[in-house]
C-alpha cells in the first residue's frame, strides 16, 4: 500500500497540461501516446479531421483563424504548448497573440529545410540560422498551398523569427532531420526507391549528390517529449548521428527486394529522387547532446526503418 501510494503520490506530481497542435499521425501521434503514458493531461487541437486517442482531450479549431482559436481555448492554460503544425509567419503571429499567457513553454516542430540558403559541406549548427536576423514578409501569399510547399524551409525561417523575436513566453524550435521508419511513413519515399529497385527504373540523383542526416521516427517521438519538459529554449537540431547518402538509402531497400536492381541517373539541373541533394543537408546535433538527449547512429537503425516502412509491400 505504501508503495502504491508513492507511485499515486508521484505520478500526479509529474502530471502537466499540455497542447499538442496537430499532431495526429506519424511522429505526433507517438508523441501524444508517451505524453498520456507518462500521466501527463493532454489536449490535441485540430480541425477536426481525426479524433486524437482514447485519453486525451479535443479541442477543434482552424489555428489559421484567430477568432475560433481563443473561442476553442477559452479559459484553458497549459505548461507546455506544442505545436506540430506552424509552417507560416502569419500562423506563428495568430499563436503568440492567442498564447501569451496561456503556456509556461512553447515548443515548436521545425526542420532541417531552415538551412536550405546555407551551403555548407560541414554539418550545419543552430547558430547558422539565428531567427533574430531572418526577415519576416507575412505579406507573402503564404495561404496558398502551392507558394507554401515550395516554400516549406523559409516558412519555418519566418515561423521561428515570429516567436523568437521578443519571446512571449519561453520558446524553443525543433529543427528536426529527414525522419524514416514506422509502418506508417505517409510520404511515400523510401516507397520511390522500392518501385523503381524492383522494376530497374532509374533512381534520379545529382552529379554531385550530397548525404544527409535523419532520425527514425521513435526517436523524434522521444525527442520531442523530452525537450517538452526540460527548460533550455533556443533553436535545437535534432539528428540521429552520421549522415546517410542516397546510395546506402538505396541499397538498405534493396535488400529487401531480391532481384531488383539499382540504377543511377546523374542529372545537372531538374527534379531528382527524394533524399537526393543538391547540397549539403548534414545537422550538427551537439547542442542537443550537451543538454542531455542521448541519440542512435541512423545507419545501426536504418535497416530496421526500412522493413518497418516496406513491409509486406517489399
Amino acid at each position: 500500500m505504501g508503495n502504491d501510494r508513492e507511485v499515486r503520490v508521484a505520478r500526479e506530481a509529474r502530471e502537466r497540461e499540455v497542447l499538442v497542435i496537430g499532431g495526429n499521425r506519424y511522429f505526433g501521434k507517438r508523441l501524444i501516446a508517451r505524453l498520456l503514458a507518462a500521466g501527463d493531461r493532454v489536449t490535441v487541437l485540430n480541425r477536426g479531421s481525426s479524433a486524437p486517442p482514447a485519453g486525451a482531450t479535443h479541442l477543434v479549431a482552424d489555428r489559421n483563424d484567430e477568432k475560433s482559436l481563443t473561442e476553442a481555448l477559452g479559459s484553458r492554460t497549459f505548461d507546455v504548448v506544442v505545436d506540430q503544425v506552424c509552417y507560416t509567419p502569419r500562423q506563428a503571429a495568430i499563436a503568440r497573440r492567442v498564447f501569451t499567457g496561456r503556456t509556461r513553454r512553447y515548443v515548436m516542430t521545425s526542420t532541417v529545410e531552415v538551412y536550405e540558403y546555407e551551403d555548407s559541406v560541414a554539418p550545419v549548427h543552430e547558430t547558422d540560422v539565428d531567427p533574430l536576423t531572418v526577415s519576416v514578409d507575412p505579406e507573402l501569399p503564404w495561404d496558398e498551398p502551392e507558394f507554401l510547399d515550395a516554400h516549406y524551409g523559409e516558412g519555418k525561417r519566418q515561423a521561428e523569427a515570429v516567436f523568437a523575436t521578443e519571446p512571449a513566453f519561453p520558446f524553443v524550435s525543433v529543427r528536426v532531420a529527414h525522419v524514416l521508419g514506422g509502418n506508417d511513413d505517409f510520404t511515400g519515399r523510401l516507397q520511390h526507391y522500392a518501385d523503381r529497385i524492383r522494376t530497374g527504373e532509374p533512381v534520379l540523383v545529382p552529379v554531385v549528390n550530397h548525404p544527409a542526416t535523419y532520425i527514425h521516427v521513435e526517436e523524434i517521438a522521444d525527442f520531442l517529449f523530452w525537450a517538452a519538459g526540460e527548460d533550455f529554449t533556443g533553436t535545437v537540431n535534432a539528428a540521429s548521428h552520421g549522415t546517410l547518402t542516397t546510395e546506402e538509402l538505396c541499397e538498405a531497400v534493396a535488400a529487401h527486394l531480391p532481384g531488383g536492381r539499382t540504377v543511377f541517373r546523374e542529372v545537372e539541373v531538374g527534379e531528382v529522387s527524394p533524399f537526393s541533394f543538391f547540397r549539403s543537408y548534414g545537422m550538427d546535433n551537439s547542442r542537443a547532446a550537451r543538454l542531455g538527449f542521448g541519440f542512435d547512429k541512423a545507419r545501426r537503425w536504418l535497416p530496421r526503418a526500412v522493413a518497418e516502412t516496406l513491409g509486406k509491400d517489399a
